[in-house]
């Protein structure tokens, strides 16, 4: 699958994006080690520590069909800035990638930017 098509479809879920509080619309789609792609997007909740992140969401349903490993995250947002997860998020991608899997942060021009996972969490943990 090629790199726009992954952001077009991390786009294409923005509209579902449940961000009443901060309004910042975020989606995410996951190339999984199998060729599918899941998608997920930004789910707020008032008392914010409930709040899940698009790239979480999307990996957490890769792994709700027995996927294990992601080759690819793309993230999306309305933002003209790139997109990068947050720490939470490279931590919990960690926990389901390699150290070449590839985190492509768009913007709402169409541009990106790709990073590797050891590239934007160096030194990560797993057990």
């Amino acid at each position: 699958m090629k790199i726009e098509d992954l952001i077009l479809k991390a786009k294409e879920v923005l509209k579902n994006s449940y961000s009443p509080y901060s309004k910042f619309r975020v989606g995410a789609a996951v190339l999984s080690e199998s060729g599918k792609v899941y998608e997920g997007v930004n789910v707020e909740n008032s008392s914010f520590g409930g709040t899940i992140c698009a790239e979480r969401s999307a990996i957490c349903s890769a792994v709700t069909y027995g996927e294990r490993k992601v080759k690819v995250i793309a993230i999306a947002s309305d933002q003209e800035e790139y997109i990068f997860p947050c720490g939470i998020c490279r931590q919990f991608i960690a926990e389901f990638a390699e150290d070449d899997t590839v985190i492509v942060c768009s913007n709402s021009k169409g541009d990106y930017v790709q990073r590797t996972l050891k590239e934007i969490l160096p030194n990560y943990f797993t057990l």
